[in-house]
């Protein structure tokens, strides 16, 4: 008889640092930077991230190869004949009787 047991995962964070490690990290961040100036080293991390993430989403457009749409062919011409002309001109519903109306 197997038994299951109710595991909670915890969310997998970037290069396995955990919540605790995290916050350890922040406090040092703020001890050493200081509360002025941890806002400006924050937006500058975030700029160079969301910059570095354009250029690799750029490069891997770059990279990626699509096939050449091609040009549509050349429509055929059907040479017009001189019986087929009159019955071009009036409509499939009109009979002779109506053309000449």
């Amino acid at each position: 008889m197997a038994t299951h047991r109710n595991e909670v995962l915890a969310p997998t964070m970037p290069f396995g640092i955990g919540p605790v490690e995290l916050i350890i990290v922040l406090v040092i961040a703020l001890l050493v930077l200081g509360p002025g100036k941890l806002p400006d080293v924050g937006a500058a991390l975030g700029k160079s991230i969301r910059e570095f993430r354009k250029a690799a989403s750029d490069v891997q457009e770059a990279t990626t190869l699509e096939p050449a749409p091609r040009p549509a062919p050349p429509a055929a011409e059907q040479p017009a004949s001189s019986s087929s002309a009159p019955a071009a001109a009036a409509s499939p519903s009109e009979t002779p009787s109506d053309r000449s109306a």
